[in-house]
C-alpha cells in the first residue's frame, strides 16, 4: 500500500508496523488520518516513536477513530478522565494487567474497536515488551473442517473471569461485570476477513457443547493462538505509542522488569457488536 503523508515500516510480514512522519499531539489532516487508519487495517497494530502527548491530546487522537470507551470496572485513577486507563507497575507490583493473551473487554456486548497505549516511562533494561498476535492468521491456520465447525458456534465472554480481582474492591460505585455471547469466528466490519474471536482472558464457555468438550476445544484454540509465527513483539522506548485493532488481534504484556517502573495511559475506542457473515 502506498502512503504519501506517513512512512510505514513493517515489523514482520504477518503483523505490526512502525509509522514515522507524524506528530500525534497535533490535529491530523484528513489524508494523514486516513493513511494511519489504512496502515492499521493492513498491519493490525501500528507503533509510533518519540511522541509527547498530553492527556487531552491523547484523547483527541483516539476520538478521530470513534467515541471513547469507559471500562466497566477498572480503577479510575484520573476522576476527570474516566475514559483514561492508567497503566502502571512499580517495585510494589506483584502482577500487571494483561499478562494473559486477550483482546480488550470482549465481555462487552459491543467490544472496543481499538486501544491506544502511550507509555512515557519504561524499564531501563528493555523489559516490558508487548506481544501481539494476528487472529486472521490464527483462523487461516486451522484445518478446513475445523474452520467450518467453528463458524457455527458462539462462546461466552465473562468479565468475572478476567476481572475477578476487582470484585471486592470499593473504589467505584458503578462497576459492572458484563457477560456476553459472541461468534467464535468474527467477520471484520471493515476488511470483511474472518478472525478467530476467543481469548484466554475472557472466554469461558462454548454454547451448545458439553463442558468437557468445550473446555478441550477452547484450550486447543488458546494454544493455537499462541503460535509464534502469528506474532510480533514491540519493545517499548520512552514516549512510544501502540495502536491495535481489537477485532483482529490479541496481545499479552510481559512482566519481566520487576522492580522497575512502567507507566502510561490508554484510551480505548468504542466498537460494534461482533457478527459472522458466511
Amino acid at each position: 500500500m502506498a502512503y504519501q503523508t506517513i512512512e510505514v515500516r513493517k515489523l514482520t510480514p504477518v503483523i505490526g508496523a512502525e509509522i514515522h512522519g507524524v506528530d500525534l499531539s497535533k490535529d491530523l489532516g484528513n489524508q494523514q488520518f486516513q493513511e494511519i487508519h489504512d496502515a492499521l487495517m493492513e498491519n493490525l497494530v501500528v507503533f509510533f516513536r518519540d511522541q509527547k502527548m498530553t492527556i487531552d491530546q491523547h484523547k483527541a487522537f483516539g476520538r478521530r477513530f470513534g467515541k471513547l470507551h469507559v471500562h466497566p470496572n477498572a480503577p479510575q485513577d484520573l476522576p476527570d478522565h474516566k475514559d483514561i486507563l492508567v497503566i502502571k507497575a512499580d517495585e510494589n507490583s506483584k502482577h500487571v494487567a494483561g499478562e494473559e493473551w486477550h483482546s480488550d473487554v470482549t465481555c462487552d456486548e459491543e467490544p472496543p474497536m481499538g486501544s491506544i497505549l502511550y507509555l512515557h516511562t519504561v524499564p531501563p533494561d528493555g523489559g516490558g515488551a508487548t506481544m501481539f498476535a494476528n487472529m486472521y492468521a490464527a483462523f487461516d491456520g486451522l484445518s478446513k473442517p475445523m474452520q467450518r465447525f467453528l463458524e457455527g458456534l458462539t462462546a461466552v465472554h465473562d468479565s468475572a473471569k478476567a476481572h475477578f480481582y476487582r470484585v471486592k474492591t470499593t473504589d467505584r460505585d458503578d462497576k459492572t461485570y458484563p457477560r456476553t455471547e459472541h461468534p467464535i469466528v468474527r467477520t471484520h466490519p471493515v476488511t470483511g476477513r474472518k478472525a478467530l474471536f476467543v481469548n484466554r482472558g475472557f472466554t469461558n464457555r462454548i454454547m451448545g457443547l458439553k463442558k468437557r468438550e468445550g473446555d478441550a476445544l477452547l484450550e486447543m484454540l488458546f494454544q493455537h493462538i499462541e503460535t509464534p509465527e502469528f506474532q510480533c513483539r514491540f519493545h517499548w522506548q520512552p514516549n512510544s505509542v501502540a495502536f491495535w485493532d481489537n477485532r483482529a488481534t490479541q496481545h499479552r504484556a510481559l512482566f519481566d522488569y520487576h522492580p522497575h517502573r512502567r507507566y502510561g495511559h490508554r484510551v480505548t475506542v468504542c466498537g460494534d457488536k461482533p457478527f459472522y457473515r458466511a
